[in-house]
């Protein structure tokens, strides 16, 4: 018992020893800290007094654990823009600095998970585990880090692929009224990912509570979460999350780039990222010019989306492609905020009401949608066909509105028109269903070999849902050389074209369903 107790006493006096070495060996160093004082609170900003040193966009600390970026930095006093609930904070409470810019959690831990922009979970799963933070800001590659665009991002959307192909590293805008299917794309391009080794982020600004949980269900429902992020801000957040919620996903977004991998962002969507610059900016008494937006609305987007890029093979040949949202009024593409973002992307897919209300579905306008860059990135067998498809889709739409003045049309202008109805057909696509690269392939040659002419109109739904089926028929050296091939061989050609005619076989009317000239009949006049 005794023994016990000296070793014991042993223990303590050699703890107690290591203490008094420690506490003897240290000294003590004044730091001088900065502290400010909030001057007034508005909302989703606040006036700040006594911080002298604090630098443009650093972070700063309030009382429960709310941070704010310096966002005016003037002589007498700084405008913050609150990054949290500030319902509590009052003139005369302590702000304190932090020597840091704004930055966000980044690592594999995040794919799967649902967070805010300060990367805190919003699914329940507990906390998000990452290793490395990097800034939410952060500086475009150099233009000598890039490569061209040369691989295409397939979306699954047979008009997009067809006529507007999207290249990995492109930025690409969808732009439309409200209501028109906007968001519709940009889910289905995620969800066509799944076996495309590409890892996709979805940047929710602002959105109806609602609208995202209904986006996560369907990502759930479909499997896609696995290779998926989700940053999300709502309408009732405050303004300056929705400001910092796009900066925050790219960067997640570049820390898999920078480690090789291909990744999609959408944005969803700026104009909503825009109002609450605006807000902020008019709070903080910046003068509003055009269409009572700050002048510097361009220069915020443009240092956006210049981070999407393709890196060279020598930094790990990964790509950041951007798929930005905007919602247009009343059709006016040519408004302030829907103009810059024109500029400074590479192309655009414009969503038409009109064609929203006739059900043509995506209501993607072909004449005024464009990619600048993804044809050259387009695979060969598309190339093939998209050019014919073009052109005969833009002389129906040319036709089709003076044959509705009931004008007589000659055998040929009916052709055109019939060829042109059955064009619009296929490129129908009911929304969570992307389609395959061949049977895109098999729609498309056998649209252009004009077989579907003959399928009544209202058969051409389930005529093209066979051809899709039949593409799991074409041999798979076809099916290897659709992806691999400079162009399509005609043999190439005639054995998916044949394959498909089978399948219409069953859609087409019967010979005697034809009806016979009545003999008895009188002569139509002619003109």
């Amino acid at each position: 018992m005794k023994m016990e107790h000296d070793s014991l006493q042993n223990i303590f006096d050699s703890t107690f020893a290591g203490i008094r070495q420690v506490r003897e060996a240290f000294t003590p160093q004044l730091r001088p800290q900065e502290v400010g004082t909030i001057t007034s609170v508005a909302t989703g900003i606040a006036k700040v007094s006594g911080l002298p040193g604090i630098g443009f966009d650093e972070l700063v600390t309030f009382p429960g654990d709310v941070t704010g970026i310096a966002f005016n930095v003037d002589a007498d006093e700084i405008g913050v823009v609150l990054l949290g609930e500030y319902w509590h904070l009052h003139a005369g409470d302590e702000v304190r600095r932090t020597g840091r810019v704004m930055d966000v959690a980044v690592g594999d831990g995040l794919l799967g998970r649902v967070i805010d922009p300060l990367g805190r979970p919003l699914d329940g799963n507990g906390p998000v585990v990452t290793s490395r933070r990097l800034p939410v800001e952060r500086p475009a590659a150099a233009i000598m880090d890039r490569a061209p665009v040369t691989e295409p991002l397939q979306t699954g959307i047979k008009v997009i692929d067809a006529l507007i192909p999207v290249g990995r590293g492109q930025r690409e805008l969808i732009l439309g009224d409200r209501q028109t299917g906007k968001t519709a794309i940009a889910i289905d391009t995620i969800l066509n990912q799944h076996d495309q080794n590409v890892l996709c982020i979805y940047c929710a600004i602002g959105q109806r509570a609602s609208a995202v949980a209904k986006t996560v269900a369907t990502l759930r429902e479909k499997d896609a979460m696995d290779y998926t992020v989700l940053v999300v801000t709502e309408g009732n957040d405050p303004p300056g999350l929705a400001y910092i919620a796009p900066y925050a996903a790219t960067s997640m977004a570049e820390f898999f780039m920078e480690a090789g991998h291909d990744v999609l962002i959408v944005y969803d969507d700026l104009t909503h990222h825009a109002r609450a610059y605006r807000e902020l900016s008019l709070l903080l008494r910046r003068p509003p010019g055009r269409e009572a937006f700050p002048g510097d609305i361009f220069y915020i987007h443009s240092r956006l989306l210049e981070r999407a890029t393709h890196l060279r093979r020598e930094l790990g040949g990964g790509s950041l492609t951007a798929l930005p949202i905007i919602e247009t009024e009343a059709q006016n593409i040519s408004a302030y905020i829907p103009t810059n973002l024109i500029s400074i992307t590479d192309g655009q897919i414009y969503l038409s009401p009109s064609l929203f209300e006739l059900g043509v579905l995506p209501a993607v306008d072909v004449g005024k949608s464009v990619s600048r860059v993804g044809g050259k990135a387009q695979r060969a067998a598309y190339r093939a066909v998209a050019g014919d498809l073009k052109l005969a889709y833009a002389q129906f739409e040319e036709l089709e509105t003076f044959s509705r003045f009931g004008a007589r049309l000659d055998e040929d202008t009916r052709k055109i028109i019939e060829h042109g109805r059955r064009i619009r057909a296929c490129l129908k696509q009911p929304e969570f269903d992307p389609v395959s690269v061949p049977a895109q392939i098999a729609v498309l040659l056998t649209l252009i070999a004009e077989h579907f002419d003959d399928v009544p109109l209202d058969r051409m739904t389930g005529a093209e849902q066979a051809v899709r089926k039949a593409a799991a028929e074409i041999p798979a050296q076809v099916r290897k050389r659709l992806d691999t091939a400079d162009r399509l061989s005609d043999g190439d050609r005639e054995t998916i074209i044949q394959i498909a005619g089978q399948a219409l076989g069953a859609f087409l009317p019967e010979p005697d369903a034809k009806s016979e000239p009545d003999p008895k009949a009188a002569p139509q006049e002619t003109s």
